[in-house]
């Protein structure tokens, strides 16, 4: 995600959540689903994975921590960052295998070097890091050869520097995995791409998410504060990967922002990807999300979305539109259980003022 580290982007706008409560609200009105609190209280629960058996595992990105709520038990913190501004996210479970990503990025002028990974837990029950992200990121950049910005601008036409075409940058924050067969796809919202972290160990690239197109309108010019000599031209905003899953079709399914701004200024621009795991083939199946951060897929292609900033987990049926399933405020991650209960994290991200008001919540079905 150029120059803005994701989870600090959506933090420095979560005020915005309160004004785009309207467009959830203004739909036709349906049946509340019964919902119940597993866990509350929590600093910034963006990502959660659930277990056949109701066991759900979940972060909180903003300290650094991973838990465990069991059915009937109190939840557990079964791992915690020991360097201070350790981002823990990118939660998921397959059998035995429990997956999470770390993110570290220092402050500007702060000490240390940036590190993002992948992390599992061996047989005794103790963090080992899988993956080095940020070195895979260093070595390969999937999204260096495409260019980011506004294309074609003449070379008398000036813009302000950060809207001037600009390659991937070398940059690393792995937002989401899934697990299946052995294999974890991780969803890289910096890296603009899902990597795919071997039954054998390995890391490699899956696919770079396409480029978002906006064309500059007038209006657009006017709102970025473009000259009249840009109008007309493609800006491509980065796509930034927010989710991945394994459909039943075999296919990973991808949410994006995708990057620019997270209003409704622009429309809601956010959209859900299908992509071959074999070709890194991809094509959007669902446009028309707002801050789409979370996805669930069913069984049957039924496919749940929290949208962090309109305030709702969206349900779309194959083929269908987003609908509202759930009106909530500051949905972040969403998942399915076998069973068809919905579990998701709302109140993700913390208040200006008072206490952390996080909570992971279950919707019976």
């Amino acid at each position: 995600m150029h120059r803005k580290h994701l989870v600090a982007a959506l933090a420095a706008v979560a005020l915005a959540a309160t004004a785009l409560g309207g467009p959830a609200g203004a739909e036709d009105p349906a049946a509340k689903p019964k919902t119940n609190v597993l866990a509350k209280n929590l600093v910034g629960p963006l990502s959660l994975a659930v277990t056949n058996d109701g066991t759900v595992f979940y972060s909180q990105n903003f300290v650094g921590s991973l838990h465990v709520k069991r059915p009937g038990k109190q939840p557990q913190t079964i791992y915690q960052a020991t360097v201070p501004g350790t981002e823990v996210g990118a939660v998921s479970v397959e059998g035995g295998s429990l997956r999470f990503a770390t993110t570290f990025v220092p402050e500007e002028g702060g000490e240390g070097e940036p590190a993002t990974a992948l992390v599992g837990f061996n047989k005794k029950g103790k963090a080992k890091k899988l993956a080095d992200l940020w070195k895979f990121e260093e070595n390969r950049n999937p999204d260096g050869e495409v260019i980011y910005g506004l294309r074609g601008l003449p070379d008398d036409c000036e813009v302000p520097p950060d809207f001037q075409p600009y390659p991937g940058i070398v940059e690393s924050h792995p937002y989401a995995t899934a697990q299946e067969g052995g294999r974890t796809y991780i969803a890289d919202a910096a890296m603009n791409a899902i990597l795919k972290y071997g039954a054998n160990g390995g890391l490699s690239t899956v696919a770079v998410l396409p480029a978002q197109g906006l064309e500059v309108t007038a209006e657009v010019a006017e709102g970025f504060g473009f000259p009249e000599c840009a109008v007309g031209l493609t800006y491509y905003f980065e796509p930034v990967p927010t989710d991945v899953e394994v459909g039943p079709d075999g296919k990973l399914y991808v949410t994006t922002l995708p990057g620019g701004p997270e209003d409704p200024s622009l429309g809601a621009r956010a959209s859900v990807y299908r992509v071959d795991p074999k070709t890194g083939k991809t094509k959007k199946v669902v446009s028309g999300l707002l801050t789409a951060t979370g996805l669930a897929v069913g069984a049957t292609g039924k496919m749940f979305v929290a949208e962090l900033f309109r305030g709702r987990i969206a349900q779309v049926k194959p083929g269908g539109e987003p609908k509202r399933f759930l009106q909530a405020a500051l949905p972040a991650d969403v998942e399915i259980r076998s069973n068809g209960d919905i579990y998701a994290t709302i109140q993700a991200l913390p208040p200006e003022e008072g206490p952390p008001a996080g909570q992971v919540i279950r919707i019976r079905r």
